[in-house]
């Protein structure tokens, strides 16, 4: 590119006649002829001059005592008093604030007066968040579920679930489509690995209705996967198969509007427990390949809902406290009764290490055992039989002794915390303490 072509060249064929006198016509023409005198005959470049400087000019500077200074306010004494609030909010021009300024420096009254407005404007502008606690509606509304008893008493293995489906009903109520939408993961444990899967807000909510349902069906109430097939046991699907199967039936990913049924059926569901007088609490409720009595279903509904809850708190970034230790204290002991069976069938798979003895300890009778002590509010101490379900946990046949907190007891149980991590303190047969803490991982699903 030569130096021309970077230019727009200016072509005097192109200017408008403005019916000027032929002086100016001339002038044109000259002016025209000139721009024409470029290289080779080439129009020149149109480039405008660079604007000069006052020092450019060969002109003499202007003396700084010549310029003007805009002369102060002069406002009298009212003036410049009922300006004081103004001035303690910052509210007034450049000029006013010079004058009150300046008058304060005088006036010892407008200088307290002064003093007391700016510290009242402080007040108003405390640099403390205006939110609320983010914890205030899970304090009250559990304050709420411990002092105001029901007109129709719940049963006491019922009340956890009662709570829990409270407190999480109370964590949805503001969120928007945004926080529905949020991913989440769910987490358990299989064999000897972490497993996971992945849904939002509102497919965890959809999966807690797929599996209450299995407690609904037992109470004789609607199962939320609707009429099964005739001809197929649908009582005989496991958790996972119910939550696959309402998730696939939903030809679009499940919204805000599942809360709505959801929360429907946990209502029906404490109602129902709560009219019959807590007696069914020995019904059978089928988890597929196995059952559980009504009343450690329940506990077990309980726990997943504030298990899914933290997952759903985490997901959006909001506080969820643990359950109130009594609660805990139930969903602890259910744990610790399930651990001899799910012992058992590691055992069973190869998982976990043979019992000592060819044979398996007569039912009722003491044999090797672990003491499960757990720390915190809603802890205690269980003797957990090793080598047959049907065992009974005795002190002196105790081989292992392990400590770990409530709440960390929990999320192992939940499948989201490795049980090599979990125990916070450990004593005896190593090998039994991995089968145990192992079979408390196994507990844990979708």
């Amino acid at each position: 590119m030569n130096g021309t072509d970077g230019f727009e060249s200016y072509d005097g064929d192109g200017e408008e006649d403005d019916g000027g006198t032929g002086a100016n016509t001339g002038a044109n023409a000259g002016g025209s002829a000139g721009a024409r005198d470029g290289i080779g005959g080439a129009p020149a470049p149109r480039i405008p001059l660079p604007r000069a400087s006052v020092e450019d000019t060969g002109l003499p500077l202007p003396a700084l005592e010549n310029l003007t200074v805009p002369a102060p306010l002069r406002l009298e004494h009212p003036v410049l008093k009922a300006l004081l609030g103004a001035w303690a909010l910052a509210a007034c021009s450049a000029e006013e604030t010079a004058a009150v300024e300046e008058h304060l420096g005088d006036c010892g009254a407008c200088a307290d007066e002064a003093r007391r407005l700016r510290e009242a404007v402080g007040l108003l502008q405390r640099p403390e968040s205006l939110d609320l606690d983010p914890g205030l509606r899970t304090r009250v509304l559990e304050n709420c579920l411990d002092r105001r008893p029901p007109r129709i008493p719940v049963p006491a293995w019922a009340a956890s679930y009662d709570a829990e489906t409270a407190r999480l009903d109370a964590l949805l109520q503001d969120f928007g489509d945004a926080e529905w939408h949020a991913p989440v993961r769910l987490r358990w444990y299989r064999g000897e690995a972490s497993r996971s899967r992945r849904t939002t807000v509102a497919g965890v909510i959809a999966h807690l209705l797929a599996v209450d349902g299995m407690v609904a069906v037992a109470l004789g109430l609607d199962d939320p996967l609707g009429p099964g097939d005739p001809d197929k046991r649908d009582d005989t699907r496991t958790p996972a198969e119910r939550t696959e199967a309402y998730w696939e039936a939903a030809h679009f990913p499940h919204t805000r509007s599942v809360r709505g049924p959801w929360r429907e059926q946990t209502h029906a569901l404490v109602r129902t427990v709560s009219f019959t007088g807590g007696g069914p609490g020995t019904m059978p409720v089928s988890y597929g390949p196995f059952d559980l009595p009504l009343r450690d279903a329940m506990l077990d509904r309980a726990f997943e809902c504030w298990v899914h809850a933290e997952d759903i708190a985490i997901a959006v970034d909001y506080p969820y406290a643990p359950p109130a230790p009594r609660h805990l204290h139930g969903m602890i002991d259910l744990a610790a009764r399930l651990l001899p069976q799910a012992l058992a069938t590691r055992r069973r798979a190869g998982l976990a290490a043979p019992a000592p003895s060819r044979h398996l300890v007569t039912a009722g009778q003491p044999g090797r055992s672990l003491r499960l002590e757990i720390e915190g509010e809603g802890g205690g101490q269980w003797l957990i039989p090793l080598d047959s379900p049907g065992a009974v946990g005795s002190a002196d046949h105790e081989v292992a002794h392990v400590a770990l907190d409530d709440v960390e007891f929990c999320r192992l149980a939940a499948g989201h915390v490795p049980p090599e991590e979990a125990a916070a303190g450990q004593l005896g047969d190593r090998e039994a303490i991995r089968d145990v803490l192992f079979a408390a991982a196994s507990l844990s699903r979708m």
